[in-house]
């Protein structure tokens, strides 16, 4: 017994795969343009009331540090730098966090090892 194929199971399995790269290839240009979107903007977090303010780049590089003057202690260095640490660590959450929903919103929720 013969089994049958469709004659044009080829040809179409041919543009269906095209039509799925130029849908990879768009997405791949939605992806870098995004990425070089972020990179562009910057994060700002707060930690201590406000006390400490750090803005870094989407590229996770700080910009600027501010600190208020009334939480400089000499006497409680430990309390200032536990500050800053949470305000840069805030602030690289709020680029990853920012990274990964509008990735999402391009991927479909797909998480592409290496991209991002």
């Amino acid at each position: 017994m013969k089994a049958r194929i469709p004659k044009n199971i080829n040809a179409g399995g041919a543009q269906n795969m095209n039509q799925m790269i130029k849908q990879a290839q768009k997405m791949q240009d939605q992806i870098t343009e995004l990425q070089e979107d972020i990179e562009a903007r910057e994060f700002s977090a707060t930690a201590g009331g406000g006390a400490v303010e750090v803005t870094i780049t989407g590229k996770k590089t700080i910009k600027s540090l501010t600190l208020k003057p009334e939480v400089v202690d000499p006497e409680d260095i430990d309390m200032l730098q536990d500050l800053i640490i949470s305000a840069v660590n805030e602030a690289v959450n709020n680029v990853e966090t920012t990274t990964e929903n509008e990735m999402g919103k391009i991927t479909g929720g797909v998480s592409l090892p290496g991209l991002f």
